[in-house]
C-alpha cells in the first residue's frame, strides 16, 4: 500500500481572478474507494484533471501509482469490442504484430535457407535487430500477461453481465451501458494505476447499478464521482467532499458522512447563533462602560487635585475594563468568521399546480408501441389519478421514454389504448440537454419565462450568479439538467413527466427535489434509476 499526496494545491483558470482550489492538502491511501462528493460546477472533474496531470497548478502532487480516467474514449467505433478493450490496456496489438512478424520472417528464411547461416554482415546485423526488438517485445508481453490477456478480459466482462459474443462486435453497436462495463473493465484490468472514475452511473438502469455496485465492492483503489446515494453506500469506504470553502475527507459511507455534515452543520449554527447574542451583548456593555469612563472623566473638571486623582484612576479601571470587553468582541467576531463557510444552503423549492377537474388523469390499456415492426415497449397497463407519483421502470431499451412520448402526443404506431384526459397541461423535463445553446437570457426568452422567477429558482439550485453571464453550452451536465428543472418548476401544470432527471444533477439538489415533491405531492410520472430518490417519492411502481 502506498499513499497519494496533494499538498497547497492552488488552481485558477486563465482569465479567471477567483482559486477553484486554494491551498488544498490531504493524502490518500492508494487502496481506499473514495466517493468524491460536491455540487455541480464546483470542481469535481476540474480536480480529477489535475491528478491526470492534464492542467497545470501551483503546489505539488505525489504519487507511486499511476492514474488513469473514467470514461475512456473509443478510437474507432468499428474496431472489434476485445481488441478494444486490449488497446485501453496496454499496446497488446501492437506487441503481437511484432511477434507475429518475427515468426514470420524465421518461417521464411527457414523455408528458403533450410536453416543456414546468414551469408553476409548486413544480413547477420538485420537479423540480430530483429531479435533484439523480438526479446524486448516478448518480455513487454509477458510481463503484461499477454498470452492469458483475452481470457482475463473474457471473465471480467461477464462478471458485469457482458455476453462473450458482445466481445465479437463492433464496439459502436454495444449499449451506453455495455460501453461504461467494459470501461470500467479494462481499467480494473491495469496494474499499479489508482483509478478517477467519473459519474459512472448515467446510463445504466436499475439492474446495471446494482450489477455495478457488486462489481466495484470488490475493488479497491479508485476515486468514484458519483451523486448516487445508494450506489455510493454499496461501494466505498471514504468520502473526499469538496465544500463551499474546503476539501475534506472522512472515513465512511455517504450515510455516515451525512449524518456527520449535518451535525457539524448544526452545531456551527447553533453557535454561530451564540456568539451573534455574545456579540450584541458585549456591544451593549462596551457602550456603557466607554460612556461611564467619559462622565467619570468629564467630572474631573472644577475638583480639587486630590479628587482629580482618584476620578483619574476610577476612570483608567473602567477604561481598561472597556478595552477587555473590545478585546473579548474582537475574538468572537473572528470565531464567528471562521463558521458557515461550508454549510450547503438548500432553500425550500416550489411547484405550481394545476387543479384537474377530474380524479383519473390518464391510462393505458394492453399499450404496445412500434418503431418498424419491431415492438419497442409494452405491453403495459396503468392509469394515473390525481396525486399519484408514478415512477415507469425497467431495462434500458425497454421503452419507457418511447411510453412518456406518445403521452406527450408524439406520433408514433401503437397498438393497445391511451387515453389522456380532456385539457391536460403536462410539464415535461426531457434527458437530452444537448439542443442547450446561447445565454439564458435568449432562453428565458424563446420559452416566455418570468426572467425573476427562472434566476431565483436557479439560485435555490445552487447556480452562482457569475453562471448567469456564460453561455449555456460552457455548463457542466448538471447545470443544464438544473435549467431544464427550474423551467419545470416554474411553469404551471397538471402532470408533471420527468425523463431521467437526476442525470448528473448533484446529491443536494435530489434531496431537494425530493423534499419539494413529498411536500406539494404532485401528479407526476417519473423514469429514474436513482433508487434511493425513487423508493422515497413513489406512490406506484409500473414495470416495464
Amino acid at each position: 500500500m502506498s499513499q497519494i499526496r496533494v499538498t497547497d494545491l492552488t488552481f485558477c483558470y486563465e482569465g479567471s481572478y477567483d482559486n477553484i482550489f486554494e491551498n488544498v492538502s490531504f493524502q490518500i491511501d492508494t487502496d481506499w474507494k473514495l466517493g468524491f462528493i460536491g455540487r455541480n460546477g464546483r470542481g469535481k472533474t476540474t480536480f480529477l484533471k489535475l491528478l491526470m496531470g492534464e492542467l497545470e497548478y501551483r503546489g505539488s502532487i505525489s504519487s507511486s501509482v499511476k492514474f488513469d480516467y473514467f470514461p475512456l474514449q473509443i478510437s474507432d467505433e468499428r474496431l472489434r469490442t476485445l481488441d478494444q478493450i486490449k488497446d485501453w490496456i496496454a499496446p497488446y496489438r501492437s506487441w503481437e504484430a511484432v511477434l507475429d512478424r518475427f515468426t514470420e520472417t524465421e518461417r521464411g528464411e527457414k523455408t528458403a535457407s533450410t536453416g543456414a547461416e546468414p551469408d553476409t554482415e548486413a544480413a547477420r546485423r538485420q537479423q540480430e535487430r530483429l531479435l533484439e526488438e523480438y526479446s524486448r517485445v516478448l518480455e513487454l508481453y509477458l510481463a503484461h500477461d499477454g498470452y492469458a490477456i483475452e481470457e482475463r478480459i473474457k471473465k471480467e466482462t461477464a462478471s458485469l453481465g457482458i455476453r462473450e459474443e458482445a466481445l465479437y462486435r463492433p464496439v459502436g453497436t454495444l449499449s451506453y451501458g455495455e460501453q461504461t462495463k467494459i470501461m470500467l473493465a479494462s481499467l480494473f484490468l491495469k496494474t499499479n494505476y489508482f483509478l478517477l472514475i467519473d459519474e459512472p452511473t448515467n446510463h445504466l438502469d436499475a439492474d446495471g447499478r446494482a450489477q455495478l455496485a457488486d462489481y466495484m465492492k470488490r475493488k479497491k483503489g479508485f476515486i468514484l464521482v458519483s451523486h448516487d446515494r445508494y450506489f455510493l453506500n454499496q461501494v466505498i469506504d471514504h468520502v473526499l467532499s469538496l465544500n463551499r470553502c474546503s476539501i475534506q475527507l472522512q472515513k465512511g459511507n455517504f450515510d455516515s458522512w451525512k449524518q456527520n455534515k449535518d451535525q457539524e452543520d448544526e452545531s456551527q449554527l447553533d453557535q454561530n447563533l451564540h456568539l451573534k447574542k455574545e456579540i450584541r451583548r458585549m456591544e451593549e456593555a462596551f457602550r456603557r462602560t466607554k460612556g461611564w469612563s467619559d462622565k467619570i472623566e468629564d467630572s474631573k473638571i472644577g475638583t480639587h487635585a486630590a479628587d482629580r486623582g482618584a476620578i483619574g484612576a476610577q476612570s483608567a479601571r473602567m477604561m481598561k475594563r472597556a478595552k477587555v470587553l473590545e478585546r473579548r468582541q474582537e475574538k468572537a467576531l473572528e470565531d464567528k468568521q471562521g463558521l458557515l463557510h461550508d454549510i450547503e444552503q438548500t432553500p425550500d423549492l416550489k411547484m405550481n399546480l394545476m387543479e384537474y377537474p377530474k380524479r383519473k388523469l390518464l391510462e393505458a390499456e394492453e399499450l404496445c408501441i412500434y418503431y418498424g415492426d419491431r415492438r419497442a415497449a409494452g405491453p403495459v397497463s396503468f392509469q394515473l389519478e390525481q396525486g399519484e407519483r408514478v415512477v415507469l421502470t425497467g431495462p434500458n431499451g425497454c421503452g419507457k421514454s418511447s411510453i412518456l412520448k406518445l403521452i406527450l402526443g408524439e406520433e408514433l404506431r401503437h397498438t393497445g389504448r391511451l387515453t389522456c384526459g380532456s385539457g391536460l397541461v403536462i410539464n415535461y423535463v426531457s434527458q437530452d440537454t444537448s439542443f442547450l445553446k446561447g445565454s439564458l437570457r435568449e432562453y428565458v426568452a424563446a420559452e416566455r419565462l418570468d426572467e425573476t422567477t427562472f434566476k431565483t429558482v436557479l439560485r435555490q439550485l445552487d447556480f452562482g450568479r457569475e453562471q448567469f453571464e456564460k453561455n449555456m453550452e460552457d455548463f457542466s451536465s448538471g447545470q443544464k439538467k438544473k435549467v431544464l428543472l427550474a423551467r419545470s418548476l416554474v411553469r404551471p401544470a397538471h402532470l408533471f413527466v420527468w425523463d431521467e432527471p437526476l442525470n448528473y444533477v448533484d446529491i443536494f439538489s435530489r434531496i431537494q427535489l425530493e423534499e419539494l415533491i413529498l411536500r406539494y405531492q404532485p401528479t407526476i410520472l417519473i423514469v429514474e434509476h436513482d433508487r434511493m430518490f425513487a423508493e422515497n417519492v413513489a406512490t406506484k411502481f409500473v414495470r416495464l
